[in-house]
């Protein structure tokens, strides 16, 4: 399926910038790096200076030799790394390196993710099959008197005491399976939406039929224990669901869940369809109908998914889309653009008069271009016109687009009260194989906007086709109201369940859907990470594009102490993740279900995108048959395409996986012993050198050992299950043994931790120190393991002073030292982080915020690089909240005429408020909902920069000409390690230069009308 058009909340669809703007910002840009070339250009030619003398070359050559030797004596004796690499080359003869065959591994994993979820289409197909024997053999019953257990009543008692009608015992016990909710899993419950009564009589009728799913759903659940909900969503709007669980309304004590807008309920209630809603914005839909139309539109919005497409006409005197940008086509009908829909839907303003059939010939012909072109559904198309009322001569538009044929199905909703125009709207859908309804109140909305589905479906009812659907990834926020949940993605697997009986089987009655939910994490875990290697993952995407399960993915957000679900979390596409395919050829090839491979070249973000790794990674990919999913496996090249087999033999189990974790645990057993002894001879607190050691393996095992008892720990998170990023994970393995494999063989990896404590976020408190021990067996190398300790800061900071106290001679006295006032020393690490500084309130910054002068230098002399990275997931400000530093310069005149302008559209809209009571209490509540959301994030795209040491360039030196002072500074790499030693001059002040920030920009894009 191609890729749909996706809407961008801040482009502009009909014009690009003024020209005179985009000289502006060359002109300001060019300025601006003028000045520092300027700046920069003189000072680099400059004679030596009396102040460059004071800092020689050798002696800080000989402070960072002499650091980097300390650092390495004391990480090397801390760890243990030159014994835990003694103890697996002593075993090497013993030893496999295995080349991964990255299309087997991918097929195999698709082979047992298929497996996987035929037991989930397999139960689903046992509820079908007893919902349809249930309804054939239940003959209705007007006069039913049944009790059943009312998600919402159960276990409600009366002022007397009593259990509530419909509310009896119902034993609930917490269940991990289940998120840790309160469940029953004997039974099930049945929920209704609060607009539903509970004792109508279909109601109590199709609940009747239902009860025959209870034995189904447990036996269901004793065959395949990894099923979590199953239920069984009515077309009359009743909800069962088991386990059985208490729902809980909202605060205004609503229930507003219906199963029937449900994504998954739609979608496997009808086919894909190409939708064109045209809705009536003349001057006789002012005030409650067009608030009714606008509903209407937004019901019938709620009830698409990423499978259909649609836009949306509105008319009176003359036709115009609401979206200009999507003109003469229909857009995938995702979350994003469906909520671009609403909110356009909610500007619209009624004037001048109606003429329908201009509308309609619109929509017949973007409809038949659609289907001449084979573009959107390829399936079933749709007209929803709203209207409160059709006069002209419309009759011609259908001979001449729709009949005799009739393949575009017209829905016809009349608004408001007035019954003139019923049997013109009745015609129009009866002619045209729809469905005509008349929505008086906004309480009629959803029920009536319902009823198209039910004529959708008809066709699949008929030819009873129990098409198999799968939903896109989603988090159900709405299923249990208020209480605590697992925002975990789902993804659901549903049926629709027909009416057998022979009476009925030719009008094609729709009895509901049933459904399960498949968590996406419990699918993944069937791709180990220990057979993917240090960098690699496997990904999950659906035949839309669209992101199942994937490491990067973000699918949360924070505001303020909650974590939210983003907007947009299951729209993300491939492209938006692996964002290096810019010819989009694995994203084209996954879509069309293909199997093969591909490399590609990538820049990986870490450390929440402060640093980056250089990566070649190898791509696999192929189809989960009988889903609409595709897997990825994704090797890095190098050591990340080879496995440490070792020859130990295992009998049960994953035998690989026990395999490798018990050659693991031999290898790595004297290390416990090595780390005891070391503690035990630690007395003295000024010899507390390290906090904890430890080492992890690439099949996941994890050894520690403490230095200091468990109070006096620097950092209490490191290790433990909610620090992420320091432990294996099923998407990761930790960022210390990620950078250490990057680092040449025997060299360390220092990262400063950051803290935070009440009262001091962001506080440095200790320091990461970690190294790789690789193996080699017939000239193939793979990583064994790597480990690493816990470095105070304090000893850091001791050993750098200690350090730069030295002299080319024993006796000599220095002449310099770090400890000079005229000096400053830092130690940053290779993205420009810095780790030691006289300023302790500089530690743990980027070197950029502190000093612009010294990172633009560096820069310049190629020491450092910048490398520009992009995150298609960011959330920003809105715009009129937020202004981007990217924003054009803007001249006093413009900024006035732009003021005057505001001013005279404010006064034109009150004017207009003050003459309609009605238009102005709907638009200021409007207004008012509109400054209330304005501190939201939205979705948005951003780039960031990363600054990366070249290591080819181990040191550099220069002047930087400050105005009326020099500033001199020398670079020197300390051995052993990804660290830098700076020396500069402090007296000179070069604040005139621009900081060097390491911030995310927004990416404003353009588009041009279609």
């Amino acid at each position: 399926m191609p890729r749909p058009p996706r809407f961008q909340p801040e482009a502009s669809c009909t014009h690009s910038r003024r020209p005179s703007h985009l000289w502006l910002m060359v002109w300001a840009s060019l300025r601006r790096t003028a000045v520092i070339l300027c700046l920069l250009l003189p000072g680099t030619s400059l004679s030596p200076t009396r102040r460059q003398a004071k800092i020689p070359l050798e002696t800080v050559k000989l402070w960072a030799d002499t650091f980097g030797r300390d650092l390495y004596d004391t990480a090397t004796k801390y760890s243990g790394s030159l014994l835990l690499q003694k103890k697996y080359k002593e075993v090497e003869p013993s030893l496999r390196i295995q080349e991964v065959d990255g299309l087997e591994l991918v097929r195999k994993f698709s082979e047992d993710m298929e497996t996987m979820l035929h037991r989930k289409v397999e139960a689903i197909k046992n509820l079908v099959e007893a919902a349809e024997e249930a309804d054939l053999k239940h003959e209705f019953n007007e006069s039913l008197v049944f009790d059943y257990y009312n998600s919402v009543l159960i276990n409600e008692r009366d002022a007397n005491g009593n259990y509530m009608e419909l509310g009896a015992e119902f034993v609930l016990e917490s269940n991990a399976h289940f998120s840790n909710l309160l469940v029953n899993t004997s039974l099930s419950s049945v929920q209704l939406p609060t607009n539903v009564y509970n004792k109508d009589p279909d109601i109590l009728n199709g609940v009747y039929m239902s009860e025959a799913l209870n034995p189904i759903f447990v036996e269901n659940f004793r065959r395949d224990p990894t099923l979590t909900w199953q239920y069984f969503g009515s077309s009359t709007g009743f909800f069962r669901i088991y386990p059985g669980i208490k729902w809980t309304p909202d605060e205004n004590g609503v229930i507003t869940f219906d199963c029937r807008t449900r994504g998954w309920y739609v979608q496997a209630a009808t086919s894909p369809k190409d939708i064109v809603i045209v809705v009536d914005t003349s001057g006789s839909m002012k005030g409650l109908r067009m608030t009714i139309a606008k509903h209407t539109v937004s019901t019938i919005l709620d009830t698409l998914g990423e499978n259909d497409f649609v836009n949306i006409i509105a008319y009176n005197d003359y036709i115009h889309y609401i979206e200009p940008c999507f003109k003469g086509t229909l857009v995938q009908a995702d979350q994003d653009n469906r909520k671009h829909f609403k909110q356009l839907v909610d500007k619209l303003m009624v004037k001048g008069v109606g003429v329908v059939d201009q509308a309609l010939r619109e929509a017949f012909q973007i409809l038949k271009q659609f289907q001449e072109t084979r573009q959107g559904s390829l399936c079933n198309q749709a007209i929803m016109l709203v209207t409160d009322g059709a006069v002209e001569d419309y009759e011609p538009v259908f001979e001449k687009y729709n009949w005799p044929d009739r393949k575009v199905r017209v829905f016809t909703y009349l608004i408001g009260r007035e019954v003139t125009f019923a049997d013109r709207m009745r015609w129009i859908a009866c002619n045209n194989k729809g469905y005509y309804t008349q929505i008086s109140t906004l309480a009629d909305t959803q029920e009536n906007v319902m009823e198209y589905l039910h004529v959708l479906s008809r066709p699949m009812v008929i030819n009873h086709d129990h098409d198999i659907t799968w939903t896109e990834a989603y988090m159900d926020s709405k299923l249990f109201t208020s209480q605590a949940q697992s925002l975990t993605l789902l993804t659901t697997v549903a049926m629709p369940v027909f009416s057998k009986k022979n009476e009925t089987r030719s009008h094609g009655i729709l009895l509901g859907v049933a459904g399960s939910d498949v968590a996406l994490r419990q699918l993944m875990k069937l791709v180990p990470r220990y057979k993917l290697g240090v960098h690699g993952y496997a990904f999950l995407n659906t035949n839309n594009g669209y992101i199942l399960s994937h490491p990067d993915l973000r699918p949360l957000y924070s505001e303020g102490k909650k974590l939210k679900p983003k907007p947009n979390y299951n729209s993300v596409d491939l492209s938006e993740v692996e964002w290096e395919d810019q010819a989009e050829v694995l994203r084209t090839a996954m879509i069309n279900r293909e199997t093969g491979s591909l490399s590609m070249d990538v820049k990986v973000p870490l450390d929440k995108g402060k640093r980056v790794l250089f990566l070649t990674n190898d791509y696999f990919f192929t189809d989960i048959s009988d889903t609409p999913f595709s897997l990825g496996v994704v090797l890095s090249q190098g050591h990340g395409e080879y496995i440490l087999l070792g020859n130990i033999s295992v009998e049960e189990g994953d035998e690989e996986l026990v395999r490798e974790v018990l050659f693991d645990a031999v290898v790595t057993a004297p290390m416990e012993a090595y780390w005891t002894a070391l503690a035990l001879n630690i007395s003295e607190e000024s010899e507390r050198v390290a906090d904890v050691a430890f080492l992890g393996t690439r099949a996941g095992l994890l050894r520690s050992s403490l230095f200091v008892g468990s109070e006096k720990l620097s950092d209490k998170k490191f290790l433990s299950p909610e620090e992420e990023a320091s432990v294996f994970t099923m998407d990761h393995f930790p960022l210390w043994y990620r950078q250490a494999t990057e680092q040449p063989a025997g060299s360390f990896v220092f990262n400063l931790r950051l803290a935070e404590r009440p009262g001091s976020p962001g506080e440095p408190v200790v320091v990461t120190v970690s190294t790789a021990v690789a193996v080699t067996v017939d000239k193939k190398t793979a990583i064994a393991a790597a480990v690493g300790i816990q470095m105070r800061l304090e000893f850091l900071q001791r050993t750098f002073w200690a350090a730069t106290r030295q002299c080319g001679a024993v006796d000599e006295s220095c002449p310099e030292s770090c400890q000079d006032s005229d000096l400053d020393c830092f130690v940053i690490d290779n993205n420009g982080f810095i780790l030691i500084s006289e300023r302790s309130q500089e530690m743990g910054r980027f070197l950029g915020e502190v000093d612009g002068a010294l990172m633009t230098q560096l820069l310049s002399t190629g020491m450092f690089s910048q490398v520009t990275m992009y995150d298609y997931q960011a959330m920003c400000k809105p715009p009129n909240h937020h202004h981007s530093a990217a924003r054009p310069l803007v001249s006093p005149i413009s900024a006035f005429l732009t003021a005057t302008r505001w001013l005279m559209n404010e006064l034109l809209l009150l004017l207009l408020e003050w003459s309609s009571w009605s238009s102005w209490h709907a638009d200021s509540r409007a207004e008012a909902h509109k400054h209330k959301n304005q501190d939201m994030l939205q979705p948005c795209d951003t780039k960031y920069p990363v600054f990366v040491h070249q290591t080819a360039v181990q040191e550099t030196n220069g002047v930087i000409q400050c105005g009326a002072c020099q500033k001199i500074f020398v670079m020197q790499q300390i051995p052993n390690s990804n660290l830098l030693l700076l020396v500069t001059d402090h007296t000179c002040d070069c604040s005139i230069f621009p900081l060097v920030l390491q911030e995310a920009t927004e990416v404003k894009y353009i588009l041009t009308a279609l």
